[in-house]
């Protein structure tokens, strides 16, 4: 039997995840609670038809097995390269966002120092002269 985070037995553990569950959802407990009760021959149950698939995977035929074999190898070789590129993608995605976001940046210090130097007042701030809420002047 494999290693479970939560084993099919009547705990505390499991009892309150079923209370917690009823309260939540009432499938969730009642999940649970099949858990607690099945879970030992649903583990077994499993084990067994892992097993079987496993012993029924082999036809006997020794031409064929060597064809799968190769099959099997071959698409998992394909499945690594398509992985890795995947990876190569988020990395090269990460590189451009990265490089957007500093051009966006550099752009918003440079026209901060540009209206600096002008001595112009900054978007948002408002000047003396500009009309209130009321429209008078201040």
């Amino acid at each position: 039997m494999k290693n479970f985070p939560i084993r099919p037995a009547w705990s505390p553990l499991t009892i309150a995840l079923m209370v917690i569950g009823f309260i939540v959802w009432w499938p969730l407990g009642l999940a649970m609670l099949a858990w607690i009760i099945w879970g030992d021959r649903m583990i077994a149950w499993w084990d067994e038809s892992q097993h079987r698939m496993t012993v029924r995977g082999s036809t006997g035929n020794e031409a064929f097995e060597e064809y799968r074999r190769a099959e099997l190898d071959r698409l998992e070789a394909e499945r690594q390269r398509i992985e890795k590129e995947a990876v190569d993608f988020q990395e090269f995605m990460r590189d451009l966002r990265k490089a957007r976001d500093r051009e966006e940046f550099d752009r918003f210090m440079a026209e901060r120092r540009g209206a600096a130097k002008s001595g112009a007042p900054k978007k948002g701030k408002r000047s003396d002269s500009a009309p209130d809420a009321a429209g008078a002047m201040a």
